[in-house]
């Protein structure tokens, strides 16, 4: 007779109480991205963050240096990069874009530290608006989310 496996699940949760968490915001197409910080911030007083420090920097593509930077400090329980990138007519929306995602991929995987993806790739402004806080919801606030609960996860699994 088999015995029966009880699994256990290890999550993170949604309280932000006592984690610190960063902002990395472009300021490059600041209508989109300005409301994506809106509701990251939102997310994080909800959910009883009481320190999140907001970074701005120019554009998508040197998202990844200045999370590169931040984690290395490791001051922060977990980092969000937000971002809005719109295609033009040339190929620098592909360049900007596969460069911000490696790069981010890239910090998050060396540092040990929650690295979040939270920049836009659309190909309309209006597309970026509707992920901004229109009827698709507010992918800054997703994001944050995110961050609470992969800073909770890592929180357990390194106190095991």
């Amino acid at each position: 007779m088999a015995t029966e496996v009880i699994p256990r699940v290890i999550e993170g949760g949604v309280s932000a109480q006592n984690k610190t968490f960063a902002i990395i915001v472009s300021t490059f197409n600041q209508t989109v991205t300005q409301k994506l910080l809106d509701g990251a911030l939102q997310c994080f007083r909800k959910n009883g963050a009481s320190t999140v420090d907001v970074f701005r920097c120019p554009g998508a593509f040197e998202l990844p240096q200045v999370a590169s930077l931040i984690t290395q400090q490791k001051k922060y329980d977990a980092v969000l990069c937000l971002g809005a990138v719109i295609r033009g007519e040339t190929p620098h929306f592909d360049y900007i874009c596969q460069e911000c995602a490696r790069g981010i991929g890239h910090v998050s995987y060396e540092r040990g530290i929650p690295v979040l993806f939270g920049v836009l790739t659309t190909n309309t402004f209006e597309q970026a608006m509707e992920r901004a806080g229109g009827s698709v919801g507010n992918k800054g606030y997703d994001t944050a989310l995110g961050a609470i609960e992969m800073a909770n996860l890592f929180g357990k699994i390194i106190s095991q």
